[in-house]
């Protein structure tokens, strides 16, 4: 009997040593240590043996028992300790590598350009104000020297909100910020108004229900068309490279006078004529001209001694030249893929 202890804990040391992971491990246990494994099994015959060699051979069972369970208990904690190696060489991470950029978000490309033409006119001397972008008809037409019968008016082109006692709108343009600057202010006037606007428009590659301008305005004794040409051709440049070439062009607003539009030299074609600027090697950007005295003298400054410039451009359009932009509509619909360009064109 004694013989048969000795075979089978020989045997079961050999297979624990040739147990190299946790399921072999497993696998061992029950082979001899579990409720049906072989050591358990050897105290079923205690019955069968005659009562005087029953202490001895329970003895000898229990003795083999605490053997191999000491030799699983050091065998299992080297196995750990042999995965637990393992494992951290597998996931090791070299600390001297750089890590991974995590993706970040960005300023909307329409907030980009207008902090970036907002900073060019700091420089130059202009303040930035904001204004209401639900506005009063008075503001937004009638002190801006635009009559009852304008065709701005017409709901086809503004969005009225509903109201008993006078004309309320969403402002159509970031003008009405001239008045209200001028009645809060004297000369000398230098501000540039960011802002959002809405118009009753047909949705398409070039028009959108509701943009931004900047609107921009001036006023100070002696100023002249030739103070309005250098600063919007400082601006052109600092926008779009200094090489750009500008043009002014006559053209109306009712609020100024002369009122002009302005150009720079296409930069596609460098001014010899192609499909983005429509054969001409121009490309408008913004209307401007002299302040109408009008307004002057609606806000109580004297036309005789203050004269000024105003200019207003749309932001959409800006970045659209600027970037090459297709389509305006794809500011708005919210294509990651779209607004994460201008992440890296902001860096």
């Amino acid at each position: 009997m004694n013989d048969e202890l000795e075979r089978i804990r020989q045997r079961a040391e050999q297979d624990l040593a040739a147990a190299c992971d946790s399921q072999a491990l497993a696998a061992w246990y029950a082979q001899y240590l579990g409720r049906k494994g072989e050591v358990t099994s050897l105290t079923r015959r205690l019955g069968a043996l005659p009562p005087e060699e029953r202490p001895a051979f329970g003895q000898a069972v229990n003795a083999l028992k605490t053997t191999l369970q000491g030799s699983f208990d050091r065998r299992q904690e080297e196995v750990r300790r042999a995965e637990l190696t393992q494992r951290l060489e597998a996931e090791a991470v070299d600390v001297t590598l750089p890590g991974r950029a995590p993706d970040i978000g960005t300023l909307h490309p329409v907030t980009q350009m207008i902090r970036e033409v907002t900073d060019i006119f700091a420089h130059l001397g202009f303040q930035t104000v904001e204004g209401p972008e639900v506005e009063d008809a008075y503001y937004a037409f009638d002190a801006l020297n635009i009559p009852k019968e304008h065709p701005a008016r017409d709901v086809w082109d503004t969005i009225f909100i509903q109201s008993e006692s006078r004309e309320i709108v969403l402002r159509p343009h970031t003008s009405p910020m001239q008045i209200r600057t001028m009645e809060q202010s004297t000369p000398p006037v230098r501000v540039v108004v960011p802002g959002r606007c809405y118009r009753y428009e047909a949705l398409d590659a070039t028009h959108e229900w509701h943009f931004h301008q900047i609107e921009g305005l001036a006023v100070d004794e002696r100023i002249t068309m030739s103070d309005l040409k250098g600063v919007l051709a400082e601006f052109a440049r600092q926008i779009f490279g200094r090489e750009r070439k500008v043009r002014f062009r006559c053209d109306y607003f009712p609020f100024v006078e002369p009122g002009v539009d302005f150009a720079i030299d296409c930069m596609v074609c460098k001014g010899v004529g192609c499909r983005v600027c429509k054969g001409t090697g121009w490309i408008e950007i913004l209307g401007a001209g002299m302040v109408h005295p009008n307004l002057l003298i609606n806000v109580g400054y004297d036309p005789s001694r203050y004269t000024g410039f105003a200019f207003g451009m749309g932001v959409e359009r800006l970045v659209m030249l600027k970037y090459g932009v297709q389509d305006i509509r794809a500011f708005y619909q919210g294509d990651v893929r779209f607004l994460a360009q201008f992440n890296r064109a902001a860096a």
